[in-house]
């Protein structure tokens, strides 16, 4: 074993369910706040975070294709669809995600999440939600539908976190999605990323649907243009998550 393999062993994240419960949401907050996912594309979330009303996420140039119009991982990191299962009452798993896309919203600057939890059961959970503009909420931009699990209920406690999002200026030079979560291309249609880390796991120390969502779109991309022989606009997208990472590296092909 080389030395940076015996290191990313000994910094890989720690499954918050092996926590001392006394210590239980201390660790939480450490994990919440080192994950980059939500961070990085502003999602802010009112049943987590201080100072937060509503569901809300700014578009950037960066959560854009080359047409103009929004890419699916950032709708999925917007309306992250676990079945109504919440961090501060139990340890979330998804197991599907869909989105509908509706519209390409070229033109707007914010998106609001509008959820409706269809059934939360002791172990599975249902859930939809709709993503409307968030200066015009009757115009939908995607339908999002999901299937949860949960893996074991938290300590009562829970106390709001601060965790504002990270200040990125837009520009239409901003590095791609893929490239900030550290997945690099290895050939047409094989993209990787490295090793988990913090900033890309989940609290029970699992790849996060975040970097999961953003390179398999970049490989989807890839081949379906390489295809069509044309840019495209995705409008359907639906995901089966049917392991958890728990090292890495984590290779996408198609």
């Amino acid at each position: 074993m080389t030395e940076g393999e015996r290191n990313a062993m000994n910094d890989r994240p720690v499954d918050i369910r092996d926590t001392d419960p006394d210590k239980y949401w201390e660790t939480f907050a450490e994990k919440w706040t080192s994950l980059l996912t939500y961070r990085y594309l502003g999602r802010r979330w009112s049943s987590l975070d201080t100072g937060v009303e509503g569901s809300f996420m700014t578009l950037r140039h960066d959560m854009r294709n080359s047409t103009g119009g929004i890419m699916a991982a950032p709708l999925c990191v917007a309306s992250p669809e676990c079945g109504g299962f919440n961090d501060d009452l139990v340890v979330p798993n998804p197991l599907i995600a869909s989105m509908q896309i509706l519209d390409p919203a070229k033109d707007v600057r914010e998106l609001m999440i509008i959820p409706d939890n269809l059934h939360t059961g002791r172990r599975l959970g249902f859930s939809r939600a709709l993503v409307v503009d968030a200066r015009d909420t009757d115009r939908v931009i995607a339908i999002s539908t999901g299937v949860g699990l949960s893996l074991g209920e938290q300590p009562e406690g829970y106390q709001k976190i601060d965790n504002p999002p990270i200040d990125v200026v837009d520009s239409p030079d901003l590095p791609p999605l893929h490239r900030v979560f550290g997945a690099s291309r290895v050939s047409t249609g094989v993209w990787e990323i490295p090793v988990l880390s913090a900033e890309l796991a989940s609290p029970d120390a699992a790849l996060h649907i975040g970097p999961q969502h953003i390179v398999l779109e970049a490989c989807a991309n890839e081949l379906a243009t390489r295809l069509a022989g044309c840019e495209l606009q995705i409008d359907d997208w639906y995901v089966m998550f049917v392991n958890r990472g728990k090292t890495g590296p984590f290779r996408t092909e198609g």
